[in-house]
């Protein structure tokens, strides 16, 4: 452990939580909370998108599936639509695939 913290201090490095911390507040300040809510919603975009290509589908095919527009899934991967949990688990089914959610 010794190791690792002497390696750090000789290459100067920052951890990742102090600039985050740094850009974006402390935990529990609505300038965290946002930050953090913004990358949730691009992690979901991401893995939806990851799918959706696995699946062999277009935006504007998998919209046609779940009954939406092609507009509206490209909001969702580019993490820009606040979704509801049954609208999660309606894209995913489209592509069939489940949702689990675990609270932390």
């Amino acid at each position: 452990m010794d190791n690792k913290k002497n390696l750090k201090k000789k290459m100067d490095l920052t951890p990742i939580e102090d600039l985050i911390t740094e850009d974006f507040g402390a935990v529990g300040t609505p300038e965290r909370d946002q930050f953090e809510m913004e990358c949730d919603a691009f992690i979901i975009g991401e893995q939806l998108k990851d799918e959706r290509i696995r699946a062999g589908l277009t935006q504007e095919q998998l919209a046609d599936k779940i009954g939406t527009k092609k507009s509206f899934i490209s909001r969702v991967e580019r993490g820009h639509a606040d979704i509801q949990l049954s609208t999660l688990v309606r894209l995913f089914q489209g592509l069939g695939r489940h949702v689990s959610v675990r609270v932390l």
